[in-house]
This record gives C-alpha cells, structure tokens and sequence, in this order.
C-alpha cells in the first residue's frame, strides 16, 4: 500500500472514530501514534520515539512535550498534541514555541489528530516562527501535500533539504495569499506601485481612491486574459485535455474563489455594530455598511469602497487593529485590546464619516 493511500486508511478511520475520542489522551492514541508510525518511526522503540519528552523551561521544570522524534540520537521533531477538535490558536502554539528554544529541534508540530501544522525557525535561528510553513489536514488528502509530507518519513528525511523546502513553503504560501488579498481589495501602497508607472501627475489621496477600483479590474482581467489565452492555445492544438478543463473553471470562479475564502465573524459584526452607533449621529443609519474581505472589515458609506470610516482587522488571532482615516484619506491602524476600545475613537469615527459629506456641501452652496 502506498504512502497516499495509508493516509486515506487513516483519515477514514478519524472519521469512523472522531465521536470517541473525549480527550487529548484518546487523541495521541487513536490518530496521532498511528500516524507517526506511518511516517515510519516506531512508537515502541524509545531510540526512534520517546513520548513526554522533558523540555524543561527556565524556572519551569518538568515541562514535557508530548512526543520527541529521534534520529541518529539527535531529536529532529517535536510533536504537541491537543484533544481532536480543539483550536490550534496562538495559546497552543506559544506552549510549542516554549519547548522549541529549549531542546534545540529544528522541526515542531502542533496538532489535534487531524491537523498537522509544521513549524521551524526560519526569521531568528532557535526561535519557532510565529507561522507553520506547512499545514496538512487528514480531511483534505491532495498529492501536493502529500509529496510535502514525505519529507518527514524516516526514509526520507533530510533536515537541510527540509528546511530548503520550508522557506520555498512558507513564503509562497504568504505572497498567494497577499495576493488574493490586493486582487479582492488592492492597498494604498499597492495602488501607488502601478500609478508610479501610469500616472504622470500629482498621486493625491483622491486619485488613489480613484485607481483603487481601475487596479482591481485590470488585475481580475489580466489574470482572465491569460487564462483564456492559455485555454484557447490548447484547443488551437487540439489539446483541451482535463487541465484544459480546469483552466476553464477557474475563468469563471476567480472572484467566487475569494469571496469563498472571506468569512465574516460574529466579532467582525459586533464591531460594526459599534461603528454604526457611533457613526449614525452624523450620517443617516443606512448609509452606513460593510464590506469584508479575507484580511479585514470595511466599514463604508453609501456601498462604496472610496468612502471608508474605518478598518476591522479582527482576523489575526493574536492583536485586533482598527484602522482609522483621517479628513485626506490616510490610513493609521491602533491596536485595540477589544470591541469596547473603539469608543475611544468616537470623535475621530464621526469626523471621518461627515469628511465625506463636506465636498457636496461646498460644491452645492457654489
């Protein structure tokens, strides 16, 4: 049986079994040991796996990490398990990050059984980075990811062709999702990058707002453009094969890809509830909107992206920023600790929503 396929043994087996495992200890037992014998490393041999491994911690002794993964008598993996279900938040990872600048592994992973997220000291040597550069999920076996994983068997491990494959990982994960993040919702430096080569006059805050939208469209189009050239080339050859077919599909479903990966949180809303209470006392209630995107919450008025009161960063589970707007469009962002601290910027939020109103104001007593 192959490596895909004993993966997709396992994943069902979670399936048939994810109601009976209450704790984290039936989690290790059920999902995780299997799975680190199918990475080829003995459970039962302690010169291959020792489980609660001391990683003692400053004053903290006694501090043990739930599994150890040895090779050639040098640690290379460590591995943190939490109740299958449970939320691999910033809590879970800063235990993890803890244990990782002690016993000096390179590699640490963090998982509920059915996730595996991959971690290693890319940014500042002998400290975790704050982000995995691999995430495999048990529920979502694709052969990408599973050629990935292959470089954590016993057969193949290689720890400097692993750490070479974890920076390409990592930061090509990060400038796709950058990416579709400036294709949904392209910044204000973004903006100013292609209006330093179109545009010859004076980039005020207006004119920026004004090629928001020009720098989205032409963006979704050049990526339509290529998509049908590519398609079209292949059927000139006679060569629509199954790629083709998925060129084709991803013509039609580039915004519905974005729009399907953007999810509006119930904190999300409660902040623009908040906003609009405090907002409503300048400008008419339904004036005031929201648009979300994959990286934060826009609060609007009128529906339109060229007016915005302030920005939700609400999606990062560690910090919540908002972002506020001065009278010329400028963007700042504070760090808040919750929902309630936007009171503290009542007097800005309204002078920011009735700026909008001042240009028709001037324009009509003309």
């Amino acid at each position: 049986m192959d490596f895909i396929e004993e993966l997709r043994n396992l994943s069902t087996r979670i399936t048939k079994l994810e109601d009976s495992v209450p704790t984290e200890e039936a989690t290790k037992n059920a999902f995780v040991m299997p799975f680190i014998n199918l990475l080829g490393y003995n459970v039962f041999d302690p010169t291959e796996v020792v489980p609660e491994f001391t990683a003692d911690v400053g004053t903290k002794q006694g501090e043990k990490v739930d599994y150890a993964i040895f090779k050639d008598n040098e640690v290379i993996m460590l591995i943190e398990c939490k109740k299958y279900g449970t939320d691999l938040s910033d809590a879970h990872t800063t235990q993890l990050y803890r244990y990782f600048s002690v016993v000096h592994a390179r590699i640490a992973v963090l998982t509920d059984g059915a996730v595996y997220r991959f971690y290693t000291d890319l940014e500042e040597s002998n400290i975790m980075d704050t982000k995995p550069f691999l995430e495999f999920n048990m529920f979502d076996i694709q052969q990408q990811w599973v050629n990935e994983l292959k470089r954590f068997t016993k057969s193949a491990f290689d720890l400097d062709a692993t750490l070479t494959a974890a920076s390409d990982l990592k930061y090509t994960k990060e400038i796709k999702q950058t990416m579709m993040e400036q294709l949904e919702a392209p910044s204000e430096d973004f903006v100013r990058f292609f209006l330093s080569y179109v545009y010859s006059g004076v980039r005020t805050q207006t004119v920026v707002q004004q090629f928001t939208d020009i720098v989205r469209r032409a963006l979704n189009q050049f990526l339509n453009e290529q998509i049908n050239q590519r398609l079209q080339s292949a059927i000139e050859r006679g060569e629509a094969s199954e790629e083709s077919v998925e060129v084709e599909e991803s013509d039609e479903s580039i915004e519905e890809e974005v729009e399907s990966r953007i999810e509006t949180t119930e904190e999300e809303l409660e902040g623009f509830y908040t906003v609009k209470s405090i907002v409503r006392e300048v400008v008419a209630p339904d004036r005031i909107g929201h648009r979300d995107t994959i990286s934060y919450m826009s609060v609007v008025l009128d529906g339109s992206s060229r007016k915005p009161v302030c920005r939700l960063h609400f999606n990062s589970d560690r910090r919540k920023y908002l972002g506020l707007f001065d009278a010329e469009g400028k963007h700042e962002r504070v760090e808040i600790e919750s929902v309630d601290d936007i009171y503290e910027y009542v007097e800005q939020l309204k002078a920011t929503a009735q700026s909008y109103d001042a240009p028709a104001l001037s324009e009509s007593s003309e």
